[in-house]
């Protein structure tokens, strides 16, 4: 019964369907709940046409892999879990992609990365899905974290936390000192979020997660959010050519590396992970071209992506649930039992490499439509564009292709036939991709006739299956003719798999791992150093940097005027007690018994005692009696039992030990000094004292301050105080056992 689960995303599915035909006709639903008015965080979601798009991909394939989950999983004991995490993970994307406010996007945007790591190691007995996790939660972080810094300082920027409200200062995007800023933490986001180059690495490792949740979360959803959140801003940014350039630099790396690197992959997964990462980077290089007909190509390639690669990740989980391998190598004639997900394959596979009549053929059309009439060098981006298409079909045909075509491989044994839903969700997928692509009407009505004008201001152009016979065409044809050449020539092999390892040191992913080991090495070094464990040493660090805080300070802005004549004006009582405090400090440091020091401690302590009183303060100097009596009664039942005093420190240590201190307290004496000849601002005490009668209904100013004006932070001084004292009466009454022999 736990094809149930499924009835959420597909609930969603039709509810978000129900608004598909007011949205074509250009309205726009807002939903609003005050949440953090203070601080300008609401709950504030809008659904309009780039959101419809990606709700529907969400719900739609989301509601496919929940029911083909329930047979690919069926038995597995931590099925419920899994329907847990998936269900957290649309809920994260759904908020992401309608909401309004920048703070709540980033929100779901780290919902998404903390679902997605429970997801990818969710065979987490198994240590390679452990560090995938890892290595895909620290990449994606750091992009949440740009994404956080980009939403608070774009905030203080234009005034607003609401998106649709900051496309009315485009010049903030453009112009502003700070617009560089915002443009590297927005790509840092999107980038690691979408796995562009050099942020890429963390994808193909997150391959390890199952089936299911590569082909949601990998290939329609997750990866697509930093798409989502570039086509979303691309007005904020619609005066900004660095912002565009950058775009087309970075997809273009991307998708041509990616692309290149399918040709050494034997794992079927493994090839459309690399797929997938030369997919998104095709979508980043239109989005950076930057006109209508770019935004077009790309939101129909998003659609065209989401179907067949789906379609295509759903096969290979079937491929892998019966044949136990996804081994290409070992892979062939499986259509012998697997007909219908072979039809199912082959279908998708075109859709991969553009053949018509599927909805592939027009996005790669529209691709080169947009190549050849956009950008200052329309040849050079258009041989890119080539040239990845072409690795493209390759990989399609074979992931979609190979595993079914030729004999059947000897060393399978038996292959069993899948159950029904193993293989008609990826052929609903594919169906629909020959669908959209006979009728493309559908995809221009729902959503290009109307994404694009609000992208970019300007019409999208006609979607048809037929433009007659031109460049493009031409084009079409030489991409799939040499992709099928390549795909009838290049056999992968682990040979040549295993040549592409003598780069695996120079490779974004090692380096990143270097630099993690180096950062941990160098954290276990300091923490070594700092956290050794001695209290001692605890206490010299935090004296040595505040002794270099102070005098830093003092140095640069020296401020220190010490009156001769207020030295002078001692009396004998401050006198005396200057001399007192300076014999129990010496006779403290210098004598050789615990008990001896304790007790000039205590002396030192009730000087202070008598400074309280002789200036006017008897509560101050009650309290300090009281603290110092308790102290030092502490002391000498807790070291009572110790051993003799003995030296544990030689006498280089003791004499490093003395000149910290003594730097410390000449530097903060000198702080000290400085404030005395500050002009006090006297606001907070004149506010206290003309209120705490007339508020507190108390004439003892202090008392009003500690108890009333001050109240929760003396609760808090009770409190540590009170468990304190629980300790301490723990420890007395502490009967440890010797340790039998």
């Amino acid at each position: 019964m736990t094809w149930f689960a499924a009835l959420l995303p597909i609930s969603l599915f039709i509810y978000f369907s129900s608004f598909a035909k007011s949205i074509m006709n250009g309205e726009v639903y807002n939903s609003f709940t005050s949440w953090v008015p203070s601080l300008g965080i609401n709950l504030d979601f809008r659904l309009d046409n780039l959101a419809l798009l990606f709700t529907l991909l969400i719900t739609g394939v989301g509601s496919i892999v929940f029911l083909y989950t329930t047979q690919y999983l069926k038995g597995h004991p931590k099925l419920l879990r899994f329907y847990v995490f998936l269900s957290i993970f649309m809920g994260a994307m759904l908020g992401l992609v309608t909401s309004n406010n920048i703070i709540t996007l980033f929100i779901f945007w780290e919902l998404t990365s903390i679902s997605s790591f429970f997801l990818i190691s969710f065979n987490n007995t198994e240590a390679p899905s452990r560090k995938s996790a890892i290595i895909a939660l620290t990449i994606t972080g750091l992009g949440g974290l740009a994404l956080l810094a980009f939403a608070v300082l774009a905030g203080q920027i234009t005034g607003t936390l609401s998106i649709a409200e900051m496309l009315q200062s485009p010049e903030v995007f453009a112009n502003h000192q700070y617009s560089v800023i915002l443009m590297v933490f927005i790509f840092l986001a999107a980038f690691t979020k979408s796995a562009q180059f050099p942020f890429h690495f963390w994808l193909p490792g997150a391959m390890k997660a199952p089936t299911p949740v590569s082909t949601y979360l990998h290939s329609a959803t997750m990866v697509k959010a930093g798409i989502y959140l570039l086509l979303r801003f691309t007005p904020h940014f619609q005066n900004n050519s660095y912002f565009f350039t950058t775009l087309l630099i970075v997809g273009a790396i991307t998708m041509l590396y990616a692309a290149f690197q399918t040709l050494f992959k034997t794992d079927l997964k493994g090839i459309l992970a690399y797929s997938t990462i030369g997919a998104l980077g095709i979508m980043v290089f239109l989005i950076g071209i930057g006109t209508s007909a770019s935004i077009t190509a790309a939101i129909v390639f998003i659609v065209v992506h989401a179907l067949y690669k789906a379609s295509l990740f759903l096969v290979t989980g079937t491929i892998d649930h019966q044949a136990k391998t996804r081994d290409i190598t070992k892979l062939s004639g499986l259509r012998k039992v697997l007909m219908p997900l072979a039809i199912a394959g082959l279908i998708a596979a075109l859709s991969s490499g553009g053949f018509p009549p599927t909805v592939g053929f027009i996005g790669k059309d529209l691709i080169y439509e947009a190549t050849l009439h956009g950008g200052l060098n329309p040849v050079l981006l258009t041989t890119m564009a080539v040239l990845t298409n072409i690795l493209m079909v390759f990989a399609g045909l074979l992931v979609g292709v190979k595993p079914f075509a030729g004999k059947q491989n000897e060393d399978l044994g038996e292959i069993k036939k899948p159950h029904f839903f193993l293989w008609f969700m990826p052929m609903i997928l594919a169906v629909l991709s020959l669908l959209f692509g006979l009728f493309p009407s559908m995809v221009e009505a729902l959503f290009t006739h109307n994404i694009t004008p609000l992208l970019t201001g300007e019409e999208s152009p006609h979607l048809a299956i037929w433009h007659g016979f031109n460049l493009i065409l031409l084009l079409s044809a030489i991409t799939i003719i040499s992709g099928i050449i390549i795909y009838f020539i290049w056999k992968p092999s682990h040979k040549k798999e295993g040549s592409m390892m003598k780069f695996e040191a120079i490779s974004p992913k090692s380096l990143a791992l270097k630099f993690s080991d180096l950062f941990q090495k160098l954290s276990y070094i300091l923490t070594r150093t700092f956290q050794n464990g001695y209290l001692r040493r605890y206490v010299m660090v935090i004296l040595v940097l505040l002794t270099l805080v102070f005098g830093i300070h003092v140095f640069i802005n020296p401020r220190i005027f010490l009156s001769v004549k207020e030295i002078k004006a001692l009396n004998w009582n401050e006198i005396v007690i200057l001399a007192m405090m300076l014999v129990s400090i010496l006779f403290t440091v210098f004598t050789k018994s615990r008990l001896t020091a304790i007790a000039g401690m205590g002396v030192l302590g009730y000087t202070m005692c008598l400074i309280f009183v002789f200036y006017g303060a008897p509560d101050l100097a009650m309290t300090q009696f009281s603290i110092d009596t308790l102290t030092v009664i502490l002391f000498v039942l807790v070291l009572y039992r110790l051993p003799k005093y003995l030296k544990l420190s030689n006498r280089t240590n003791r004499v490093r030990d003395a000149i910290v201190a003594m730097s410390f307290g000449t530097f903060l004496a000198f702080t000290i000094i400085e404030i005395m000849n500050e002009t006090p601002l006297k606001k907070t005490s004149e506010y206290y004292a003309e209120n705490a009668y007339v508020l507190a209904k108390g004439k003892n100013v202090v008392n009003v301050i500690l108890v009333d004006f001050r109240g929760f932070d003396t609760m808090i001084e009770i409190v540590v105080l009170a468990i304190s004292a629980i300790g301490v009466f723990a420890l007395l009454k502490l009967h440890l056992k010797k340790n039998e022999k």
